[in-house]
């Protein structure tokens, strides 16, 4: 754990939520994987019963894990921790990096089946389109469990796909830590007209802001005004914070929702000169210190979910039940820097 966590509560939430179905299948069903129900949709499995590939009966099963991109810090902490307790956990770990494609991943997934790997780990680029990596693993026979980003469940159903399990932060209880400091920082009745800086196509983004807006409600002076999307990437953020500040002069508060989303719109603030009259709080941005302008940030901990995820895995493919859903914490800072590895 880090030592450099001055100023930093954890989230009201447990270590842990983990719901499990009643009944027994050989595959968690389709549905919610971790949306505003975790859980409650997500079936049960049993890996006793499950069929399970030939793969897995090697001395040393293939893991296949696919991430977005490493350009992201979130994602380098991830990968390198798939590695690490991979190999602790005797899986040989193959990882792809879809750089941020869709088509790349499901044409790296189809990769994976090729190579006929004993399961994979998903975090889909996009939450729509990577129920059809799942749809192709089912297909294949190949256990799903997917991190970080939620899989549409609409989109699941569609496909009749089916994830084993879903690993990741508790995504609206961050939002609502972040509108919960606002109001503690400015004061519960002040005048508030927040922009945010999303990502208006992923779930897990999606359920940030509506945290962040759900805390709000609570004072009649506050007002949850436009959502541009940063598309996670610190330069599209800088450009639209600009020009969402731009165009409204009134806006006196940020929430961005990722880390990347954070770096773009602290620097538009300060280029805009800004500082002093818009604050910002948001997912915590790598190695990014807090000031009078970035006032607070929660932090999540990919190398703790990737860890999480070979665990469960490997449980699995032992012949033990694993919980749908398995949400943790995370952590608020308002002062300091986070640490390594714990970022937005």
């Amino acid at each position: 754990m880090s030592p450099r966590r001055s100023g930093w509560t954890t989230v009201v939430a447990a270590l842990a939520v983990t719901v499990l179905a009643g009944a027994c299948s050989n595959q968690a069903t389709s549905g919610d994987n971790g949306g505003a129900n975790a859980g409650a949709n997500a079936g049960a499995n049993a890996g006793a019963n499950a069929v399970l590939p030939s793969s897995c009966k090697q001395g040393k099963p293939v893991l296949g894990v696919a991430l977005p991109n490493t350009v992201n810090p979130y994602y380098v902490a991830m990968r390198q921790s798939f590695l690490d307790n991979g190999a602790n956990s005797g899986f040989d770990v193959k990882v792809a990096i879809a750089n941020d494609s869709d088509s790349n991943q499901l044409s790296q997934v189809n990769g994976f089946i090729q190579q006929g790997v004993c399961a994979v780990a998903l975090n889909a680029v996009n939450s729509g389109p990577g129920a059809a990596s799942v749809a192709a693993l089912n297909q294949a026979g190949i256990p799903v469990f997917s991190v970080n980003v939620i899989i549409s469940p609409d989109d699941l159903k569609t496909q009749n796909a089916r994830v084993v399990q879903y690993v990741g932060a508790d995504q609206p209880e961050g939002g609502k830590a972040m509108g919960e400091q606002l109001l503690k920082d400015v004061g519960a009745n002040a005048k508030i007209v927040a922009g945010i800086v999303g990502d208006p196509d992923q779930i897990p983004t999606n359920q940030r802001d509506q945290g962040f807006s759900d805390a709000l409600k609570s004072n009649p002076s506050a007002k949850v005004g436009p959502t541009v999307n940063s598309k996670v990437d610190p330069n599209v953020s800088l450009q639209v914070t600009t020009d969402m500040l731009q165009g409204n002069p009134d806006i006196n508060v940020v929430f961005a929702d990722t880390g990347p989303g954070t770096v773009g719109a602290l620097q538009a603030i300060n280029q805009l000169g800004k500082a002093g009259k818009v604050t910002l709080y948001g997912f915590c941005a790598a190695n990014q210190p807090l000031d009078a302008t970035y006032r607070a940030c929660a932090a999540q901990e990919p190398a703790d979910y990737a860890r999480i995820v070979v665990e469960n895995v490997h449980t699995y493919l032992g012949g033990t039940q694993v919980p749908p859903t398995v949400l943790q914490p995370l952590k608020v800072f308002t002062g300091g820097a986070p640490g390594p590895g714990e970022v937005g």
